[in-house]
């Protein structure tokens, strides 16, 4: 559906509630008055960030702030949720109940959009797929939209000029979507998180599983079971994985010694010519190549970016080479399955100090247990919920506590020798030391620049 064509829908008797200030509800706000769609605010906190922005910004809108009550948002016609607002509160039901449509911001997206979409979901190396995606887009002279839960909120990507849109979308935008038809779709894989939001794997996975719905290719990870889709009618599926793929899918092959990356039994690239090292990046350049081909991205410019294309920030981000050792920045790795994957992609033998902890958002760590008995010599651990961790793992390696994170550094930097790797992998959210995940990256990057 068309812009314009959204804007003859428009109804003058529809009242509208945005519920959330921030990056999401800014972008929310711009798209409805583009649309010149009337709308009221509210947000659950008295004070906001962005809330001076925000009435600069739309001064006629009418801000409610505090606590929301059941029966709040009923007198309205449709109710927009930040995703970072949970669906299960009460007032939210009331308001469902009520007959009011309750939607997000990737709802309105898609029912706005007119270009191609490729979505990715997933409980880790989201943000990694959809840059190399997007990148492999642009060497073939796409122009793109990028973002979503990455970067630019996709209501602000809207515009005329772009020919796809690639969008990395967390379980939380995926939980009020109906209209989303892209493409092409994935889930790269799937571990517990959010476990403080969700009652159970299953409804985490139901979230997930909302990206295949109206998709026309779904991609899949073979070796996850949870990412599998029920293909309907008019749907295809393929898949990627680590292993020998069958004809039409996406894998690894033994090729006169070398290993490949391969489609069937077409070689695409030698593993070792790809810039991103361990076999968990393998898998991500897999999955980004078999989206990319759903849209008719060149083979030559999917290689390119696999050659070239090094990382995100905070992403098994190499930092320093010290005294031998490699100590690389992992902090985006809020969850148990990041770490998983950065321990089988990094791991020989015990040659990896780990520094880990945070806040747990409800995880259990017993997954962990045989990789860091196979692969950890030191356990390091920080944060608020370091106990839990060290009540789980206190057989599988020697542990360390350490109160910040330059004497985790130290701690790390005595416990490390020439051919080792210190790891910040927390499987933890940050928020209790720091401002954030990349705040957490940086500040470990800061100590190790100290130990020179």
């Amino acid at each position: 559906m068309r812009l314009a064509e959204v804007t003859q829908l428009i109804s003058t008797d529809i009242r509208r509630a945005l519920i959330g200030i921030g990056v999401t509800g800014l972008s929310v706000a711009r798209f409805l008055q583009s649309q010149g769609r009337e709308f009221d605010v509210y947000d659950s906190r008295d004070n906001p960030p962005g809330l001076d922005v925000f009435k600069k910004e739309f001064p006629g809108v009418q801000v409610h702030l505090g606590a929301l009550e059941d029966g709040d948002l009923c007198g309205y016609s449709e109710v927009i949720l930040s995703p970072g607002i949970d669906p299960k509160n009460s007032w939210v039901q009331s308001a469902l109940q009520a007959g009011v449509k309750v939607f997000g911001d990737i709802e309105l997206f898609a029912q706005a959009v007119d270009k191609p979409v490729i979505a990715i979901t997933g409980s880790n190396a989201k943000s990694t797929v959809t840059s190399l995606v997007a990148e492999m887009a642009k060497a073939d002279g796409f122009n793109v939209g990028v973002g979503g839960n990455l970067g630019t909120a996709a209501l602000d990507l809207l515009e005329e000029n772009v020919d796809l849109y690639v969008l990395e979308l967390s379980s939380f935008q995926l939980e009020l979507v109906g209209s989303l038809a892209p493409v092409a779709a994935c889930v790269l894989n799937l571990s517990a998180d959010h476990m403080d939001r969700y009652a159970s794997m299953l409804e985490y996975h139901a979230a997930k599983q909302r990206i295949y719905k109206k998709a026309e290719r779904l991609i899949f990870n073979r070796e996850d079971e949870l990412t599998q889709p029920l293909v309907q009618d008019g749907q295809t599926s393929l898949s990627f994985g680590l292993d020998n793929p069958d004809i039409n899918d996406f894998g690894l092959r033994q090729l006169s010694g070398e290993t490949w990356l391969v489609r069937g039994h077409h070689p695409l690239i030698a593993a070792d010519d790809v810039a991103l090292k361990g076999s968990h990046n393998h898998a991500n350049v897999l999955a980004a190549m078999a989206l990319a081909e759903a849209v008719g991205i060149s083979e030559s410019a999917m290689k390119k970016v696999a050659r070239e294309f090094a990382g995100l920030p905070h992403r098994c981000q190499l930092v320093s080479r010290h005294m031998s050792v490699q100590w690389i920045d992992d902090s985006k790795a809020t969850n148990v399955g990041a770490v998983v994957a950065a321990l089988e992609g990094l791991g020989l033998g015990k040659n990896i100090v780990l520094i880990a902890g945070g806040q747990a958002k409800g995880q259990k760590f017993d997954e962990l247990k045989s990789l860091i008995k196979a692969h950890v010599k030191q356990l390091v651990l920080i944060g608020q919920d370091a106990d839990k961790l060290a009540s789980v793992l206190q057989d599988c390696a020697p542990i360390l506590f350490a109160v910040s994170m330059d004497v985790a550094v130290q701690v790390a930097a005595q416990s490390s020798q020439a051919g080792d790797i210190v790891l910040l992998s927390p499987a933890c959210a940050s928020f209790d030391m720091f401002n954030g995940y990349e705040h957490r990256g940086n500040e470990f990057a800061r100590a190790v620049e100290a130990l020179v």
